[in-house]
């Protein structure tokens, strides 16, 4: 069987005493790094696992082996912090898994995203979770303007290293909207910011941070 088992997004206690159990007891533990992974899992007090990968850089014929070791072993996916398979390649290891008729269950827990909401005090009984924009420029241009059209909260997300970009577009095609920006969440540096992206582009300069960005429909 297959568990999706959610781990933290920066303080490594925030892990659910079921995910650990779980992670304590399967047979092998599918992530995006093992040294993220390791880490994690020796903080805890693991160790000796058998680990695979599953990232950006796997093919369609990596999914069909792991997914083959879910049929007979019980696997743990993971990614290196939040909830997998969710703007994670472990959708694909999960959908094939349905395929076969494997069991799939969840282990609830971090997610960047509803730290994002929790935090926003804002009532978001709406909004549309847009997630990666296109990296290449005429592609993230369009799907810029194409934006400029929703009246609902947006939620974006990039890399670490993206942060500087984003706040850049978010000046260009929204100056007058408020954003709300969270950076390296349940971590010691964390922060809330608020305010049009000219403002937080000021107070960020050049920094790089796990983040969430919301755009709200002010």
């Amino acid at each position: 069987m297959l568990w999706v088992v959610a781990t933290p997004v920066g303080d490594p206690d925030d892990l659910s005493l079921r995910a650990l159990e779980i992670l304590k007891t399967c047979d092998i533990v599918i992530c995006e790094s093992t040294k993220e992974t390791s880490r994690l899992l020796r903080h805890h007090g693991i160790t000796g696992k058998t680990y695979e990968l599953l990232n950006e850089h796997s093919e369609p014929a990596d999914v069909l082996k792991l997914a083959d070791l879910c049929k007979n072993k019980t696997v743990a996916l993971v990614s290196d912090g939040g909830t997998p398979a969710f703007c994670d390649p472990g959708a694909d290891l999960v959908a094939r898994c349905r395929k076969l008729k494997i069991e799939v269950k969840p282990a609830l827990g971090a997610s960047s995203l509803m730290g994002l909401l929790s935090l926003a005090g804002r009532r978001l009984d709406q909004f549309v979770f847009r997630g990666f924009l296109p990296a290449e420029t005429e592609e993230r241009r369009k799907a810029l303007r194409d934006l400029q059209k929703e009246k609902r909260p947006i939620v974006l997300m990039d890399t670490p290293y993206r942060l500087k970009k984003i706040l850049a577009d978010m000046e260009e095609h929204f100056p007058q909207r408020t954003l709300i920006l969270v950076r390296d969440l349940s971590l010691p540096g964390e922060k809330f910011l608020e305010g049009k992206a000219s403002e937080l582009r000021k107070v960020c300069g050049d920094d790089k941070a796990e983040f969430m960005l919301l755009l709200t429909s002010e």
